[in-house]
């Protein structure tokens, strides 16, 4: 695989679930916008946006390394081995407070999770997914058979990582929500 094209990475869905008063949310097409909405009858709305970056790493004249993020637009091209950090973002536009907000992010073919990569702000909890979006925990595990046989609860490893799950409890009116989290091309 010589590159993956960041339109091709677009082809994954943003999963958005916001429970307002146990009604559905419609979402809008992000990649056409950037951005989407996710708004109830009661006129609470959450502009949804995913931004993409990759890693550039920089050598000065004495040899000393930096890292800087380079935003991804249009028709970039990733490499393996590249890593790209999207930030997921909801701006509450609303007078009032979103309770109970998830957002589902999928793990993008071709992609593998970086492990710990993930940060999410207002009290937000990260949970993971290795079935592919079926069930969602903290610290997902594998069972691993050992050469003797014995059957061995471990760590799940990064590329068996399917989704990330974003929950915030409440997101303020007026207010942003944001989170990140990393990928490494295969």
């Amino acid at each position: 695989m010589k590159g993956i094209s960041f339109a091709g990475l677009a082809t994954f869905a943003l999963i958005v679930t916001v429970p307002f008063s146990n009604q559905i949310p419609g979402v809008a097409n992000i990649w056409h916008s950037e951005s989407a909405y996710a708004q109830n009858i009661k006129t609470q709305a959450l502009q949804l946006r995913l931004e993409a970056e990759k890693q550039v790493i920089a050598q000065d004249q004495q040899g000393k390394q930096s890292h800087k993020w380079q935003p991804l637009k249009g028709q970039a091209v990733v490499r393996p081995g590249d890593v790209l950090r999207y930030t997921l973002s909801g701006e509450n536009q609303s007078d009032r407070p979103v309770k109970n907000l998830a957002l589902n992010q999928p793990i993008p073919k071709g992609m593998v999770y970086v492990l710990k990569s993930a940060d999410v702000n207002n009290n937000g909890k990260i949970t993971y997914s290795i079935d592919g979006g079926r069930s969602f925990v903290e610290n997902p595990t594998v069972k691993v058979t050992l050469p003797d046989s014995k059957v061995e609860t471990k760590p799940a490893p990064a590329i068996a990582y399917t989704h990330i799950r974003l929950q915030v409890p409440s997101v303020a009116a007026k207010t942003t929500v944001k989170a990140t989290y990393q990928t490494q091309v295969r």
